[in-house]
């Protein structure tokens, strides 16, 4: 594919209620992401996205927006967000934004004149329909959980949402409503941000029928990603929203597209695609069932890992770009996910877990505190959870059969909270983050693993030179990936090659030694994660959980 600038970029994710918080509230805000600009500068990433920072009741921490551009009071104003975009760009730092445009917050004014006016023409911007006896339209389940209609309370009316009662969604056949999105896209592009990446776009389109199913739970309900998710016509509304804004400014788009079959990537990331990059959640989902109902565990093995991830990237390059990222902001911590003992989550597995995705073809993504090796929480308690979607999941997995304690195990599990907890900065109480309490407790409060001559960090930054500046970085960015298969079971191997150069990286994923023959000696050692890797000729013997990056 025609070479594009946001390829060879290396972006970090940013969490912005829980990065650094400078005024002493216990809330992470704008000011502290610029006191930070030299942490991330050291480390080698050149893009940042920073989730929601937009006015917000805060329902669903910033993804409810009342004010598409407006700065959240929490974080600040918007001299200091010009001033951040101002000192990222002193350094070499783009940054790009969330872009929520499926939803809004009940409390935008569109909504709220739609619900005070039946007249109004914003009635038209939301998705409104009449009840059946008395009942909802349909039986159709939120992804938080519990109907998607939400009844207004002096009419036989009910607006759909796809999410939190809280956040009911726009309807996207509205050309008027589509144009004033676009007009609000384009006036942060001219404000000088690199692009956006695209919450939960896959659900703008829904099924016209309005039709039920058959209810899949003890709720009668039934999920509503089969009539709301990725539907026949939503490609209209995408290329329309590219024209209109992303493609007159050469902006990096990052699409959150789940629900997308691997045989229309073309449509989504190929030439003409709708965005640069997607991500793509086959793989990062392996530990559940489906993503959004955390009782569904899969006693998941190494090569079903293995099959989702070449699947994944050998659709990703036939069709254009991908996203490579382990933790985001609805992930856990990849050690607790993808390590099942205690004992083997340390740094030099962070380590290794970090080569197996860093070299992958696409653009790496780094979430806050994945660079340190953090790994995630346990809470005793239920009410310890912030997040809407854990406090759902535990009393659905109650509703389903499971005991109090396993439904808190699945959501200590699972909780989006494990990736929301407040930076360790260092060793103290709080780990610096702030000098007041957090607005969330702490993965430790007194955090051992912090920013403070952290070896993972160290590693990070090499993997992060060797893509950027390095004799590899041509093939580690641009090269064509290819699976070795000739190998044990546990062990993940693929190869990177351009006209000029080869890479292999290896990783064991198992507690027992693994050795690896290759088809040629190994010349050059050029990374490993632990402890001097053993070479003899062609055969090299990983120790467990080790990996390996071999020129």
């Amino acid at each position: 594919m025609e070479k594009k600038w946001w390829q060879d970029e290396v972006v970090y994710q940013i969490y912005p209620k829980s990065f650094y918080d400078s005024n002493g509230d216990g809330i992470g805000d704008l000011k502290g992401i610029t006191k930070k600009l030299d942490y991330l500068k050291e480390l080698g990433i050149t893009m940042i996205w920073i989730c929601p920072i937009f006015s917000s009741p805060m329902v669903d921490n910033g993804y409810d927006i009342s004010d598409f551009e407006g700065i959240n009071p929490e974080f600040g104003t918007m001299d200091d967000f010009n001033q951040l975009l101002e000192e990222a760009k002193k350094r070499d730092i783009k940054i790009i934004l969330d872009l929520v445009i499926n939803h809004t917050s009940d409390e935008h004014p569109w909504f709220q004149k739609a619900i005070k006016d039946p007249t109004s023409k914003y009635r038209d911007y939301y998705i409104f329909k009449p009840g059946i006896d008395g009942n909802p339209p349909n039986n159709w389940r939120s992804i938080f959980g519990g109907s998607v209609w939400e009844k207004l309370p002096e009419e036989d009316l009910y607006y759909l949402h796809v999410f939190d009662k809280k956040q009911p969604d726009l309807n996207w056949e509205n050309k008027e409503m589509r144009q004033e999105l676009y007009a609000m896209i384009n006036r942060w592009l001219d404000k000088g941000v690199a692009g956006f990446r695209i919450d939960s776009i896959t659900f703008i389109k829904k099924d016209s029928d309005y039709a039920g199913l058959p209810a899949d739970g003890a709720d009668g309900l039934v999920s509503c990603k089969h009539k709301t998710r990725n539907r026949p016509g939503i490609e209209y509304f995408l290329n329309e929203l590219k024209a209109n804004t992303f493609e007159r400014y050469d902006a990096v788009t990052v699409g959150e597209a789940p629900g997308v079959n691997y045989e229309d990537y073309d449509q989504f990331i190929g030439k003409d695609g709708y965005f640069s990059m997607i991500f793509d959640f086959h793989y990062a989902d392996i530990d559940v069932k489906s993503g959004s109902d955390w009782f569904k565990r899969t006693n998941w093995t190494v090569s079903e890992f293995k099959e989702l991830l070449f699947r994944s990237q050998n659709a990703l390059q036939e069709a254009g770009w991908g996203a490579n990222f382990l933790e985001n902001h609805d992930q856990p911590r990849v050690l607790s996910k993808l390590i099942r003992e205690e004992k083997w989550r340390t740094p030099e597995t962070a380590k290794t877990l970090g080569m197996l995705y860093f070299f992958l073809r696409g653009t790496p993504f780094i979430y806050q505190g994945q660079e340190l090796g953090m790994k995630n929480f346990r809470r005793s308690t239920i009410d310890a959870f912030n997040d809407i979607s854990s406090i759902d999941n535990y009393y659905r997995s109650i509703q389903e059969g499971f005991s109090k304690e396993e439904a808190l195990q699945f959501v200590n599990l699972r909780s989006r909270d494990n990736t929301r907890t407040p930076f360790p900065w260092e060793g103290k109480q709080y780990g610096g983050f702030t000098t007041g309490k957090p607005w969330l407790d702490m993965a430790e409060e007194y955090p051992t693993v912090n920013a403070v001559d952290n070896s993972v960090y160290t590693f990070y930054q090499k993997m992060i030179q060797l893509r950027q500046d390095s004799a590899w970085s041509n093939v580690l960015t641009f090269g064509n990936i290819t699976e070795i298969k000739d190998v044990p079971e546990e062990v993940i191997a693929y190869e990177r090659t351009d006209k000029d150069k080869s890479v292999s990286i290896l990783i064991n994923l198992s507690t027992e030694k693994k050795t690896v023959i290759l088809n040629h000696s190994v010349e050059n050692i050029i990374l490993h994660s632990q402890s001097e890797p053993l070479v003899a000729g062609k055969e090299i013997t990983l120790q467990p959980y080790q990996g390996m990056t071999i020129g």
